[in-house]
């Protein structure tokens, strides 16, 4: 059956940390480079070399780091930002060996970019109870290094320009974060609600099929009585009038709603079908079940190819729907690179809210997901 294409989203949380990571990487490495020509050019008395250049080396090699993780477009790791605030915090203290007097008077200091840079990379990796506190450190730092510095230096300024960076940069992500997870759960209830109106079609031809089916036999009865085809008691009438009452008997008491029986194969095998990007190799037994259930496969399945799609790094995967013994069992399988569960990120919803959740929520439901180097395998299933 064809399927109409349906756009796949990331989950915007995941989308705007792939962004500000990047952004502040790329921002990183930028002030990395011109805190280095800076300081050289600015390198007169009383800086000393032999403070200056290990200084200048291991912002280089940190510099290097953030542009590496620029160019990957990967997240920023949390001991990548750890060591980031303890080498500004050590060149901020001391900066009496590494920046000009005329420097620390007027607050201009190379050094001083880089402490504007770690506040805002803490931020965006973060969160506020962790990133403040951070923040608040590295500014303490950089004005202890200028009262060692310069004793008489006025600091007030600067810890106030120092304390609304902090400030500003949390209260932005928490904002931002907030809006990215509003979105994410709009794209998840979208995502439930496409999935009911699939069933809900479904079961609409189901329907359909089944009036079909009554108007071939019960009408074609009834249209034979009227034409006068059987002017006298006929033992073939009796029976084919018992037939149709006993097919009109299962259309009265077909179940309703989430109860009524549902085609799991030929949902499935739609939901496969919308798997953008996705070459989806399809083995399914059919299977009816009820409505409530072929949702929860769905949802499951539908999140299943959708991690195939952005962390697999492959563009095919297999489908299989079976029955044994007691149990209705479905896996989404694919030969790409695998993960480990245990280290899975807090962020990473639809491995467990939409497909472990979603299956262990439906009473007799479960789910278990298994991977390594020769891919992954999810496993769902129900017991009647």
């Amino acid at each position: 059956m064809p399927h109409p294409a349906t756009p796949r989203y990331d989950p915007a949380s995941r989308q705007l940390d792939q962004a500000v990571a990047r952004t502040a990487a790329g921002a990183r490495g930028v002030v990395g480079v011109v805190a280095v020509v800076a300081a050289t050019l600015g390198a007169v008395e009383p800086v000393a070399a032999s403070w200056l250049v290990p200084a200048l080396a291991v912002d280089l090699v940190w510099t290097a780091l953030f542009l590496r993780v620029f160019l990957r477009r990967g997240p920023l790791p949390y001991p990548l930002v750890a060591g980031e605030v303890v080498i500004t915090a050590g060149i901020c203290l001391a900066q009496r060996h590494l920046v000009a007097e005329e420097a620390l008077a007027t607050g201009s200091s190379w050094v001083a970019g880089l402490v504007t840079m770690t506040i805002i990379v803490a931020g965006v990796t973060w969160r506020p109870p962790l990133s403040v506190p951070v923040g608040l450190v590295v500014a303490g730092a950089y004005l202890a290094g200028v009262r060692i510095a310069a004793p008489s230096q006025d600091v007030a300024g600067t810890l106030g320009i120092h304390l609304v960076q902090t400030l500003a940069i949390a209260t932005l992500m928490t904002l931002l974060r907030r809006s990215a997870a509003s979105a994410d759960a709009f794209l998840r209830e979208s995502g439930r609600a496409r999935i009911a109106l699939m069933v809900e079609r479904l079961r609409r031809e189901d329907e359909l099929r089944q009036v079909g089916s009554i108007h071939e036999t019960a009408l074609h009865t009834l249209t034979m009585v009227g034409l006068g085809t059987y002017d006298a008691p006929s033992a073939t009438l009796r029976a084919q009038v018992a037939t149709d009452l006993a097919a009109l008997e299962r259309l009265r008491d077909t179940p309703r709603a989430d109860a009524a029986p549902i085609a799991l194969d030929a949902l499935l095998d739609e939901v496969a079908g919308r798997a953008a990007g996705l070459d989806v190799r399809t083995s399914l037994t059919p299977q009816t079940v009820p409505g409530h259930v072929a949702e929860h496969f769905a949802r499951a399945v539908t999140e299943a190819l959708a991690n195939v799609v952005r962390h697999a790094g492959v563009r095919e995967a297999e489908l299989v729907c079976s029955r044994d013994d007691d149990a209705i069992r479905v896996e989404v399988a694919d030969a790409g690179r695998g993960f480990d569960q245990h280290r899975l990120p807090a962020d990473r919803f639809g491995v467990r809210g939409s497909i472990l959740d979603t299956m262990r929520a439906l009473n007799g439901g479960g789910a278990e997901i298994s991977s390594g180097e020769r891919g992954t395998r999810v496993s769902l299933w129900w017991r009647p």
